[in-house]
């Protein structure tokens, strides 16, 4: 369809009311008669709680409520449920600690939620928490994963002895043991996948209504899946009847992951406004965010790569610890181990690979899915070895990994770890990011930075990713009678295009622009299922399902113009907004087909009115998106500082529907992943497990002045495991780019005999490698 059509560079028609102030966050909703809650959060890591007394709290002016647990739990309010934790090495279930919604008896991490006021005005809300009197019976705490397994370590759960939630494993332990005892060369990494506060630009919020006639719930709150929201609260983490109860979410400001789960403070806002009888409006402050937000990654690992005589990797042999907190999150425990494991043969061929994960609690806030959700983990790990495999063989980096490369003949092709990738050409696309970087010309221009007295290094990765999979989701089109298109969709917008994309496939089909086309989302009452957004799916799944619509769409069309043309369904073609008699001239319009179907008389049987469809899709397999990040960097030795001389991405990401919000997409999570190998980390102090990092003034986040002006390119091999061959984009940027930055780092360092720098890398870290080189 011309400039509307799949593989055009359109803007995204969302922008419009974001850029004009139009856009309605949960922030920005007031409801009549809206209170306010505030929580009252915990100052300890680990507590027993011997005593709340809320009284001077009550009394406080303006105050509709103080509940603690107790409370909630008479009403039917109790756990925050999770939805999956693995099995451990012999099968059995693990013993999962019960997560309260209000703490109950202990507080086990720092700012977990006490009590909840609820109140006028905000600020009488939160001066009023500043009166409940609780007795606190301290008890000694642990942050880190090593400290938490250590024999006297304070045990957080009873049911987690040791800290360990679950000790899980995947692969063939005993063939992996025997490439490595074959091998010629073994190469070992210690690494650690550094904590990271998500800090969306928008805050988490939430209102919570009761309407006490009808006895129904509404929650609106900015997330990532209603459905998913509505599906915990109702008979999981309250009684309310799933009739009961309406989840809405207005526009989103960025999710990342951590806007998938469910959160403490809306469950205590829905629980307020059936005990006042008034809505109730939460909106967290960024200090709150960083304490009660899920945090990602936190993982220490140990990897070896079994590499043959001829420089051909045998097999990968890995051992985890995974932290995932004080509680278990909805995916916390599976983020280590099943999510993300998978991939750690990489792009790689292997005759073998074994994995072992403990998943470890701590009295920190829990962990979850943080983009890419234990992909960029995985990825960091192998390429951070397979480059120190290189170093250590004398090898360029490019040879070794083209020389291990699954070849592209090889597709579909089978990992030592069971993963099913689709297709690709990994060797095409880092010869062409190689060409673009300018890679064999790099040590001259080494050469002239060193006789300016700087470091310059070059880091290279090629990554590969898992998405785009799970079950079926749908979508329900119908034309309106000024020819018009709504469509419903399952999905959740929060900033990747998905309303662009999906008017962008109906406007290509239908040949129709692309404004008359409204797609609406989130809101469990007018959509009646979805499975939201998360793992890159929106587009192989989500799109699948619009196109399977569409079809159903047409095939009503069919039959109507085939009635108008007198002719049968079979010879009916249709193009160009017309359906035509096939080889003849004779067709009748897509405008003239919808008003026909609005009329009974001329609406023949099994036509819906509007040719309204609704069709679920589901994939036949996951996608395996990849593609080579190369970073070249230059390095200030006397002061630590780094600057991007150069960053050059080509990426596969199947068939391209939009190439604009593609390179959007890409270059985000690509920042995202440098902000992880330079700048962030949360940081919890030892012994009294603090958050150290709990504002802006101590967390880095990346700048537009240290990011790099990237140079992007993609190559189109497609995904034959969905109806329109593309592959995930939301998280690919990340995951390529850490290790690819951390691999430039590291090579410029090499001159010290520097072989690893733990993230994140910043200016302090890089100094003191280089002067602790220097000295030894």
């Amino acid at each position: 369809m011309g400039n509307f059509g799949i593989g055009q560079s359109i803007r995204r028609i969302e922008d419009q009311k974001f850029l004009t102030g139009t856009g309605q966050y949960t922030d920005d909703i007031s409801t009549p008669g809206q209170a306010h809650l505030y929580l009252l959060r915990s100052q300890y890591a680990h507590a027993e709680l011997k005593s709340i007394d809320t009284a001077a709290a009550s009394a406080s002016p303006g105050i509709l409520g103080v509940y603690t647990m107790s409370d909630l739990e008479a009403g039917g309010f109790g756990n925050i449920p999770y939805e999956m934790v693995p099995p451990d090495q012999d099968g059995n279930e693990p013993t999962v600690p019960p997560h309260p919604i209000l703490a109950k008896e202990r507080v086990r991490y720092v700012g977990e939620p006490i009590a909840g006021v609820v109140a006028e005005t905000l600020a009488q809300a939160r001066d009023a928490t500043e009166l409940i009197e609780v007795e606190y019976g301290e008890l000694s705490a642990v942050s880190t994963m090593p400290a938490a397994i250590m024999k006297d370590a304070p045990q957080i759960w009873a049911e987690t002895p040791g800290n360990v939630l679950v000790h899980w494993a995947m692969g063939d332990k005993e063939k992996t043991d025997e490439v490595f005892s074959k091998a010629e060369k073994i190469v070992a990494i210690d690494l650690i996948n550094n904590r990271i506060s998500p800090t969306a630009l928008e805050p988490r919020a939430a209102i919570g209504e009761y309407d006490e006639k009808s006895g129904k719930y509404t929650l609106t709150q900015g997330s990532q899946g209603s459905h998913k929201l509505k599906d915990w609260i109702s008979g999981k983490a309250t009684e309310i009847a799933k009739e009961k109860l309406r989840v809405v979410c207005p526009d989103v400001g960025g999710g990342f992951g951590m806007k998938n789960f469910l959160f403490n403070e809306p469950l205590v806002a829905l629980f307020a406004a059936q005990a006042t009888g008034r809505p109730v409006k939460w909106t967290g402050d960024r200090s709150e965010s960083f304490l009660n937000d899920t945090h990602g990654r936190d993982q220490a690992s140990h990897a070896e790569l079994a590499i043959s005589k001829d420089g051909i990797f045998l097999g990968i042999r890995i051992s985890s610890l995974g932290n995932c907190g004080a509680y278990v999150g909805q995916f916390g425990a599976m983020i280590p181990t099943m999510a993300g494991c998978g991939m750690l043969c990489g792009a790689y061929k292997m005759q073998a690979a074994y994995v072992d994960v403990k998943v470890i609690m701590t009295n920190t806030a829990p962990t979850d899915a943080y983009r890419g959700a234990g992909r960029p983990e995985a990825a960091y790990l192998v390429e951070r070895l397979v480059d120190k495999a290189a170093r250590e063989l004398g090898v360029p980096a490019d040879q070794l990994r083209r020389k291990n490369f699954i070849p592209k003949d090889a597709f579909p092709f089978t990992t030592a770890l069971g993963m099913p990738y689709d297709s690709g050409n990994y060797e095409e696309l880092m010869d062409q990011a190689l060409e673009r970087a300018d890679w064999n010309g790099f040590e001259q221009r080494r050469k002239t930075a060193s006789n300016q007295g700087k470091l310059r290094g070059i880091g290279l990765s090629y990554y590969c990713e898992a998405c785009g999979g799970g079950g079926a989701d749908s979508a329900h089109i119908k034309f309106e009678e000024d020819g018009s298109v709504t469509m419903l969709h399952g999905m959740q917008n929060n900033g990747q295009g998905q309303e662009t994309a999906f008017a962008q496939i109906a406007a290509d089909t239908f040949g129709i622009p692309m404004d008359k086309i409204t797609v609406k989302m989130g809101d469990t009452d007018e959509i009646p299922k979805g499975s939201g957004t998360g793992g890159s799916r929106a587009a192989a799944v989500g799109g699948g399902a619009v196109v399977k619509t569409i079809e159903k769409v047409l095939e009503q069309g069919k039959v109507i113009a085939a009635n108008v043309l007198e002719a049968a369904e079979v010879d009916i073609e249709f193009d160009n907004s017309n359906f035509t008699i096939a080889g003849t001239d004779r067709s009748v319009s897509l405008r003239e087909v919808i008003k026909a179907s609005y009329e009974e008389a001329t609406r023949p049987e099994g036509v819906e009115a509007g040719l309204y469809a609704a069709e679920d899709y589901a994939p036949d397999g996951m996608t395996f998106p990849n593609g080579c990040h190369i970073c070249e960097i230059e390095i200030d030795a006397d002061t630590g500082t780094i600057e991007f001389i150069n960053y050059v991405i080509e990426d596969d990401m199947g068939t391209v529907l939009n190439p604009l919000m593609l390179e959007g997409q890409i270059l985000g999570g690509a920042v995202q992943g440098l902000g992880q190998a330079l700048y962030e980390e949360a940081v919890y102090e030892d012994g009294s497990a603090q958050l150290l990092t709990g504002s802006f003034m101590d967390y880095t986040m990346p700048r537009a002045d240290n990011t790099p002006a990237f140079n992007f390119s993609y190559t189109e091999v497609p995904s034959p495991n969905n109806i329109l061959g593309v592959k995930g984009a939301g998280e690919a940027g990340t995951i390529g780019s850490t290790p690819a930055v951390v691999n430039a780092i590291v090579d410029a360092l090499s001159i010290y005999g520097v072989t690893h720098v733990d993230m994140p890398l910043n200016p302090h870290k890089i100094w003191h490698a280089i002067n602790e080189a220097r000295a030894a």
